[in-house]
């Protein structure tokens, strides 16, 4: 009997069958599957095979926190080490600035740095992401270029008036309050993604441990003011510590994704956390052999 008007269906299934040269190896219920999926036409999944390696492990030069299906022949570069190397420098340059460095303290050079690289570059890896599939990624790249979009926006001198507009209404303190809850809300949004880090890399999660730390540090120092009005000048240090410290983490993600055997000597070492899938196939207690790489 032919199907979906085929007449020569009969004779494909049986040729298809017998492709392998081991048909008469098969049970009655593998003969029955392989001529259902004949008469599909074998369809897209037909011929995958599911007991290999189809999920890779966390890793932070994808910007990939848990099992992620890797991309075949894609036709776009990885877009993380761009996101992440926008993300470091502009954390980088601020970070010195909070510790004193040079004897610095207005952040005017980190504007131009967080529109042009901390904000729009890392907004547009977010973006190509969100192309390649990858739904962390682009969360946390685009979403981090919008705050260093919005960083910008709030110091500006003179360009939009903000900070002028709420030391006129309440001074000093009522911008510093004000930053303050900005920064904090920008804790909790990091600490969401570090929960989702927990399973990944240890350098990855630790990158949003210390992100994490710098935010809730710098909020703080924001609105527990001195007794000049000034911000808290010892927990102004400690977020410049910790945002040096992902800066480098960040750095230190990008590369991992950057460098292979065409490009550098030497790979970067990935060390998973011993709870993750890759973690636990490594002390033997992953039974599930087809879902780690």
């Amino acid at each position: 009997m032919a199907t979906n008007g085929n007449p020569n269906n009969e004779g494909m299934t049986e040729a298809k069958l017998g492709l392998n040269g081991s048909p008469e190896n098969m049970n009655h219920e593998e003969h029955e599957t392989a001529k259902r999926a004949a008469r599909l036409g074998y369809g897209p999944l037909a011929n995958a095979r599911t007991n290999d390696s189809t999920r890779l492990p966390a890793f932070g030069g994808e910007f990939q926190p848990g099992l992620y299906k890797g991309v075949e022949k894609r036709k776009f570069a990885n877009p993380a080490p761009l996101g992440l190397c926008a993300f470091a420098l502009t954390t980088f340059v601020l970070s010195l600035i909070n510790l004193g460095t040079l004897n610095l303290s207005a952040p005017n050079v980190v504007i131009a740095i967080a529109f042009g690289y901390g904000g729009l570059v890392q907004l547009l890896a977010g973006m190509w992401e969100m192309a390649v599939g990858n739904t962390f990624g682009a969360t946390a790249l685009s979403s981090y270029g919008g705050f260093w979009l919005s960083f910008a926006i709030i110091l500006t001198p003179g360009g939009f008036q903000i900070v002028a507009t709420l030391e006129e209404e309440g001074g000093v303190q009522a911008f510093h309050n004000s930053f303050g809850l900005y920064l904090f809300g920008w804790f909790i949004f990091t600490t969401i993604l570090l929960i989702c880090t927990l399973k990944s890399t240890v350098a990855f999660s630790a990158l949003f441990f210390t992100l994490d730390l710098a935010f809730l540090c710098l909020a703080i120092s924001f609105m527990q003011m001195d007794a000049e009005g000034n911000v808290h000048p010892q927990l102004t240090i400690a977020g410049g510590v910790f945002g040096l410290l992902a800066a480098f983490l960040a750095w230190y993600n990008a590369l991992a994704g950057l460098a292979d055997t065409s490009n550098s000597f030497f790979i970067i070492p990935v060390a998973h956390f011993p709870w993750s899938e890759k973690g636990r196939e490594k002390r033997g207690l992953n039974s599930d052999k087809g879902h780690s790489a």
